[in-house]
């Protein structure tokens, strides 16, 4: 039986109640009333009120019941679920039943993105791996070998293969920077998340041959590290997609205050976006929107007007300062 039914019931039964107290009891309430008339009124309305309370708590209880489990339940102990055994109505089932789904579906999501963080971990540790052993130690091992190489060497063939060892290790020191600042970008942390765009921009820019233009409002509300972070990683996503999947000529980065929000939109001219299991795969949208619900925005991903892809990161200006 459903909790509305139920209800209908107890309100019958106390309207029955009253309706038996009526019949059985010699009750005549007079135009004037007397003492014993009122506390007879009064003796039965709260009668009817305890009987109501009686019947309801018991009615109520096992919503009672559901809602201290929910408030039990700790999502860093998954398994647990509501026990529809415990659920006596109809309505209550229902919740029963969407809650428990709703734990199913938070449990696999979670699942989810622990498995595409720790790939990604895995991922970039094995390119950080791979640029350090293929780029920078195969780099100073030639300088080593060179170094010994010049030992050995007399006059000025010395003082050239000294030049060339350390022409190297410059090189070296330069793929060092370079490594380090994908991993943490410097001139977020010195310069803000303005110049580090700008620096970005011009950077894809000059090694990618896709003309990028940077444009950036001046009234930007005070930004968090983690918003700035977050809308500087989006940034750099989007427009490492630019560069190897939209086959685009032109891109531009904007970033501005729109309303109640602080609106990223990074577009370009290319092929558009590409299939939905694409989108899921390889090109990052995922961790762009786990990233974007960390400071409480919204990823939207979309068509151009007039051709291409556009990606806009919506954060709320509540969440940036």
């Amino acid at each position: 039986m459903s909790i509305f039914w139920r209800v209908i019931v107890v309100n019958v039964a106390v309207l029955a109640f009253a309706a038996l107290l009526l019949i059985a009891t010699p009750i005549r309430i007079t135009p004037r009333i007397a003492a014993a008339e009122a506390a007879i009124v009064i003796a039965g309305f709260l009668a009817m009120a305890a009987l109501s309370f009686v019947l309801l708590r018991g009615v109520l209880s096992p919503l009672r019941r559901v809602a201290a489990v929910m408030a039990e339940i700790d999502p860093l102990r998954p398994g647990r679920r509501l026990d529809e055994r415990e659920a006596r109505y109809s309505e209550i089932i229902a919740v029963t039943r969407a809650f428990n789904a709703m734990l199913d579906r938070l449990e696999d999501e979670r699942r989810s993105s622990s498995r595409r963080v720790l790939e990604a971990q895995e991922a970039e540790r094995l390119r950080i791996a791979r640029e350090l052993h293929d780029d920078i130690g195969q780099t100073l091992t030639a300088t080593a070998i060179e170094a010994e190489r010049a030992a050995t060497t007399p006059g000025e063939a010395k003082d050239v293969a000294l030049r060339r060892a350390a022409s190297t290790v410059r090189a070296s020191l330069d793929d060092v920077r370079r490594i380090a600042r994908e991993l943490r970008p410097e001139a977020l942390d010195d310069l803000g998340l303005v110049n580090a765009l700008l620096s970005l921009c011009r950077r894809v820019d000059t090694q990618s041959g896709v003309e990028v233009r940077a444009r950036i409002a001046d009234d930007l509300p005070p930004l968090t590290p983690e918003v700035e972070l977050v809308v500087y990683r989006v940034a750099q996503e989007s427009l490492t997609n630019v560069i190897r999947h939209a086959g685009a000529r032109h891109s531009e980065v904007a970033l501005q205050t729109v309303g109640p929000a602080l609106v990223l939109t990074v577009s370009d001219d290319g092929v558009g976006l590409p299939a939905p299991q694409a989108l899921d795969g390889g090109t990052g949208v995922a961790g762009m929107r786990e990233r974007a619900l960390l400071v409480g925005g919204r990823l939207i991903l979309g068509q151009r007007p007039g051709g291409g892809t556009q990606v806009q990161l919506r954060v709320p200006v509540d969440q940036t300062s």
